[in-house]
């Protein structure tokens, strides 16, 4: 059995959007999937970058695209009342709970359809009753468990999600589940040395 890493941050569409197109896209392979949220604004802060809602051309494109998307693979989605929300209550919850299939699917689900604010604290209560975290999601002990998924994924190079980690390679994005699949099922191309090839760095001009 093959071992994914599956990073995300529930503030992503294409991170549920790529969580709910996983097992088809997968369908045939042998694998198990370890869930880990981390936090996306960490990963922007970290590479000096901004995030897609940040800039109203690119946000507007991204609801756009990732509506025609959900409507193309038949995944259900709405955009939050508010858009971008800060994430950490659902991030922690998932990891009191223990980031599996089913609880991720939950929280990804209150965030991505409805419509409804994600992060209403009257809303967070009932997910969280539903869910019955067996840690404090508030706790320190999480709060230093998210830090550290989100400063260890920066340092292994993980720049944005969803990330989904396979045998030390990262696969990022919606658009990279066919690839992932090619390398899962031994495609040729992850044979020989194009990978570390293209990935290099290559001289060019820097902006100033």
């Amino acid at each position: 059995m093959q071992r994914l890493i599956f990073h995300f941050d529930v503030v992503s569409p294409y991170a549920w959007l790529a969580f709910d197109r996983l097992p088809q896209a997968l369908a045939g392979c042998s694998y198990a999937v370890e869930y880990r949220p981390l936090l996306f604004a960490g990963l922007l802060r970290h590479w000096g970058n901004i995030g897609p809602a940040e800039i109203e051309p690119k946000r507007a494109w991204t609801f756009r695209h990732v509506h025609w998307l959900a409507a193309q693979q038949g995944t259900a989605l709405d955009t939050p009342a508010a858009h971008p929300f800060n994430p950490l209550p659902l991030l922690r919850l998932a990891l009191a709970c223990g980031p599996n299939r089913r609880v991720v699917e939950a929280i990804f689900r209150h965030a991505w359809i409805g419509g409804g604010d994600a992060v209403d604290p009257a809303r967070i209560a009932a997910l969280a009753a539903e869910l019955a975290p067996a840690r404090d999601p508030q706790g320190d002990a999480v709060k230093a468990e998210l830090r550290q998924a989100t400063e260890s994924a920066a340092a292994a190079g993980i720049f944005g999600v969803p990330t989904i980690e396979f045998e030390g390679r990262h696969f990022w994005g919606l658009d990279a589940l066919p690839m992932l699949r090619d390398a899962m099922t031994g495609g040729t191309w992850f044979a020989g040395p194009a990978w570390d090839a293209e990935g290099r760095p290559r001289p060019g001009v820097k902006r100033g």
